[in-house]
């Protein structure tokens, strides 16, 4: 089922199938697939987030076992980071291009059994390998979503559909950061991967069989025809690739700022996903089991985050995504300052400083994401969304190796600090996007 020639097949895109032209056929296809594509992706790529947050949850457990400093681990964090960025603007290259039902798949399924894998690992050069190998699959992800997203829903509702599918990442990190918690407490941080790598052996299947390729495939017309609220892309498929790329990413301003400014951006969110249990119970005298609780609720709170953050773009700002993103990212810097001033001991006050930090994190994080894709149109959505997961990622890889080496010699307000930081530059770069919107909605040529 799965040789290289078999593979190669199904990850090539679906070619238009007969056109339906009967009104109340299509109208009830779109309702049927639209609802499909949204929970197969969601929960599709919640269960990515078993096979790679995990790994916060289980890093106190492996340095102690080995003796990692906390400079050799945001080491080991950091190539797979790395690898991460690189994979996800070239996956993003390949998605505009790709059948995203097998692709999505096919890279969750890889994905598990490197976890499978890493639960057998025990050297600091194993660890780094396989976490860079889980990486490099990992980056896979959020291409095929982007290209299904922008398929199947216009860019009048697109804040809000990806506001939905977005609850992905919270809804997978928060299960995983409580599931973890308990499989590293009760059976050892191996079983934290051996577990979720089950698990997402099934879901790579169930996803292979649940998802489609583009309305076209499926006989619809495009998605801003059946709308009747935008015009048809200008660019067609025949377009050169190359073309397109150069037209919508490499000349293209705006996607450019977006990809730059989330780079601070993911300086904090990846700062407390993989630090905040360690700073938790080493800085704050937290259990492991209300450090995963405090970390579910930054999770948790993201998923509203995002969807307010969808909701105000697309409807009171009509589209343009930089006024909310800006105005998160200000509420960001002041709960990040807040850290400083909380006693020690205040376990709720802090848990409610983690619920504010993932609701103001997440909408800009996820708008990010939809402003590259509006900027640049669904010709090459994937592609912007992978460059802005690149300059994402890279500002991950720094905040690991930076996070260590500041707590390293600072202890933990050094490391807070720089997080504050970041999130006033983010905050400037995301407000000269102010007055843009989508070039569909300003009824100009794709």
């Amino acid at each position: 089922m799965f040789s290289l020639k078999s593979v190669a097949a199904r990850l090539k895109t679906q070619p238009p199938s007969p056109t339906i032209h009967d009104t109340g056929e299509i109208a009830r296809k779109y309702r049927y697939w639209r609802v499909r594509v949204m929970y197969s992706t969601t929960v599709g790529y919640a269960i990515f987030y078993l096979v790679r947050n995990n790994m916060p949850m289980a890093t106190k457990s492996i340095t102690d076992e080995f003796g990692f400093s906390n400079t050799q681990w945001g080491a080991v964090l950091s190539a797979g980071t790395v690898i991460y960025a690189f994979s996800k603007f070239l996956s993003g290259v390949i998605g505009d291009r790709a059948n995203p039902r097998y692709l999505l798949g096919i890279a969750l399924l890889v994905s598990a059994l490197v976890n499978a894998v890493f639960g057998f690992a025990s050297s600091l050069g194993c660890f780094a390998a396989l976490w860079a190998l889980n990486s490099l699959f990992q980056g896979v992800g959020v291409p095929p979503c982007t290209r299904l997203l922008t398929f199947w829903y216009s860019p009048r509702e697109i804040g809000r559909a990806w506001g939905i599918w977005n609850a992905s990442h919270q809804i997978g990190s928060a299960v995983i950061a409580v599931w973890a918690g308990y499989l590293v407490a009760k059976h050892g941080w191996r079983a934290a991967f051996l577990a979720p790598a089950g698990v997402a052996i099934i879901g790579a299947f169930w996803l292979m069989n649940r998802l489609a390729d583009s309305p076209e495939s499926m006989g619809l017309p495009p998605i801003e025809v059946y709308k009747e609220r935008v015009k048809r892309p200008a660019d067609a498929p025949s377009v050169p690739f190359r073309e397109i790329f150069v037209r919508h990413i490499l000349a293209n301003r705006w996607v450019w700022v977006v990809s730059v400014a989330n780079f601070f951006v993911y300086v904090v969110r990846i700062g407390i996903v993989n630090w905040a249990p360690k700073y938790l119970i080493e800085a704050r005298g937290f259990t492991l089991g209300k450090a995963g609780v405090s970390l579910s609720l930054f999770e948790v709170a993201g998923i509203f985050g995002a969807l307010a953050s969808g909701w105000l773009s697309d409807t009171v700002f009509r589209g343009r995504r930089g006024p909310v993103s800006a105005g998160f990212m200000l509420c960001l810097v002041a709960s990040v300052l807040a850290l400083f001033a909380v006693p020690a001991g205040r376990v709720l006050a802090m848990m409610v400083l983690f619920a504010a930090m993932g609701f103001f994190v997440y909408g800009p994080q996820m708008l990010v994401a939809v402003a590259a894709a509006d900027f640049a149109t669904k010709v090459a959505s994937a592609s912007a969304v992978g460059l802005t997961g690149l300059f994402g990622y890279l500002g991950a890889a720094f905040c690991n190796v930076a996070t260590g080496m500041l707590v390293d010699r600072f202890g933990w307000n050094g490391a807070l600090a720089m997080y504050a930081v970041s999130a006033v530059v983010g905050c400037v770069l995301l407000a000269t996007t102010w007055a843009k919107a989508s070039p569909l909605l300003d009824g100009e040529s794709a």
